[in-house]
């Protein structure tokens, strides 16, 4: 069989020496799907973009071979290179909202590859694109396209990344964590698309994620990473059932921990902090919030779920300033909170932080990582010199970062890294309020578990709430207080954790309890067959 790509030997290198990827191998054939999994900054989002003849944030790829279609994309020219991308291997990104122009409807951007590369007319490129909107389950099929990135919520921008990586029907997609914005009912309906259009039209994929339990039901063969180096590559099933390797081990046994997690023993404040009374939020003439009313106590963690576009961001954002009410109120300690971020003072800035969903955007590409986190420490604590650095580092470690990233840029880090800076930079300000918008889904599981042990170790030091927006919902099993369902900007369900997955009462709720993936390879067919 000759293979799509193939990986010899290859070296990475940052701009400062360091050695990113360490004699790296692999071998793809057509319709194969090879996941590769490990920590953050174990080099898996390397070895996909120098597939493509990339080095991303200045790397350089120093040795080894990359030989795409037959292609040494090393050493052939730019303009072959680029004459691939997009038709013989395409690429879909961690965050989409970094990926695509802010200033340009969706349509423009999708449409461009098959337009450029001659593969199909206008009127053919429009009708393959409206049947990927149709059959990633994106609203309005026919019009959706008109709409400008900010207009459609995180998952709904991811799918449309899909879409476009797919618009030039390549040999070859190279899937970046692309369900990670996802809630699970729409990841469910993502990969078995991807499952079948990989089928169906015999494309190769290298899949990359954190998600041992997600990658279970695409990946033909599994290649494990670290610190840049292979530890392990086998079949799915038999990596998955008998790994060789304690660090392949580790993962595994983390990954069967997190799905069977029970709620921990906590005893929240009794007094309230946040209170939301009958809110509703527009988005143009769009209403996106429709009577929301919620209670949060000091200390307590209420988590809230919901699929895309539920609404669940969108709160977030309100409750921050960023989007003010047209009906309703927000009260902290019992004050109403100014409904625009720029009407509140110091004080009532530093008590609310959010941590946003996607840490691309969030931080500057132009600040390093001892300035975004310094910013709050001088804005809320004064702090200036040896002690705003010392502070800094202190916060760098509390994440699990060295002290040396404070020098660095965001383009040198991974997506963890980034979304690890992001916590730092709200608990610089030591606020009353976290609001986490989906903070350990950039997070590989292991890096993700000692970011969920140290919100506790907070939350239990100092009182911290936490309003915990996500789609995971083994991780709202095991940290929230509470739960809140909500769909299409309504609040349909409170509960408290325990009784919310013994007993739910709305059918949607239900549905969401039964679409978190299990880690065997067979749960995505029998799901797909009870449908």
């Amino acid at each position: 069989m000759s293979h799509v790509l193939q990986i010899r030997d290859l070296r990475v290198e940052a701009p400062d020496g360091t050695v990113l990827l360490h004699g790296v191998s692999l071998d793809l054939n057509p319709g194969e799907v090879l996941g590769l999994i490990g920590e953050s900054g174990a080099g898996k989002s390397t070895v996909a973009l120098a597939s493509m003849g990339y080095g991303r944030g200045g790397c350089r790829i120093t040795g080894g071979e990359i030989r795409l279609a037959g292609t040494e994309m090393r050493t052939a020219p730019r303009q072959t290179r680029e004459a691939l991308r997009g038709t013989r291997i395409a690429y879909v990104a961690q965050s989409a909202a970094a990926a695509f122009n802010p200033a340009m409807r969706l349509e423009r951007q999708i449409l461009e590859v098959p337009r450029v590369h001659g593969l199909m007319n206008e009127a053919e490129a429009r009708v393959w694109m409206t049947d990927l909107f149709s059959a990633l389950q994106l609203p309005d099929p026919e019009h959706f396209g008109r709409r400008f990135p900010h207009q459609v919520s995180g998952g709904q921008l991811q799918r449309a990344m899909i879409a476009m990586a797919m618009a030039g029907k390549p040999d070859i997609l190279v899937l970046d964590e692309p369900t990670t914005a996802l809630d699970v009912t729409t990841q469910i309906e993502v990969l078995r698309l991807l499952r079948d259009v990989i089928r169906r039209y015999g494309t190769a994929a290298l899949y990359i994620t954190h998600d041992l339990a997600v990658i279970a039901q695409i990946a033909d063969r599994l290649m494990v990473l670290r610190n840049g180096r292979e530890v392990e590559t086998g079949p799915t099933a038999a990596l998955l059932d008998t790994p060789q390797q304690d660090y392949t081990r580790l993962l595994v046994a983390e990954r069967h921990g997190s799905l069977t997690a029970s709620q921990r023993m906590h005893n929240p404040g009794k007094d309230e902090l946040l209170a939301i009374e009958g809110v509703d939020a527009f988005y143009g003439r769009t209403q996106v919030l429709h009577d929301v009313s919620l209670r949060l106590n000091r200390g307590e963690t209420l988590a809230v779920v919901g699929e895309s576009g539920s609404g669940k961001s969108t709160l977030a954002r309100l409750i921050a300033g960023l989007l003010p009410p047209v009906r309703g109120e927000v009260r902290l300690d019992g004050a109403c909170l100014p409904p625009e971020l720029s009407q509140r003072d110091n004080a009532q800035l530093r008590r609310v932080q959010l941590v946003y969903q996607l840490p691309d955007v969030a931080l500057n590409p132009h600040q390093t990582v001892g300035e975004a986190i310094g910013r709050p420490l001088a804005l809320f604590g004064g702090l200036r010199g040896r002690a705003l650095k010392d502070e800094v580092a202190r916060l760098l470690d509390q994440i699990g970062l060295p002290a040396c990233f404070a020098a660095r840029l965001p383009g040198a880090l991974s997506g963890g890294q980034k979304q690890r800076v992001c916590i730092a930079r709200a608990l610089a300000a030591k606020p009353d309020l976290l609001i986490c918008d989906e903070v350990t889904s950039a997070l590989d599981p292991l890096v993700a578990e000692d970011i969920l042990r140290l919100l506790l170790q907070l939350q239990d030091e100092l009182g911290i709430a936490y309003l915990f927006i996500t789609h995971d919902l083994s991780v709202v099993r095991r940290l929230a207080d509470r739960v809140m369902v909500m769909q299409t900007g309504r609040i349909i369900e409170t509960a408290g954790t325990a009784t919310l997955f013994a007993t739910p009462e709305q059918a949607y709720t239900r549905r969401l309890l039964a679409a978190v993936p299990e880690l065997r390879t067979d749960w995505l067919d029998e799901v797909t067959a009870a449908h």
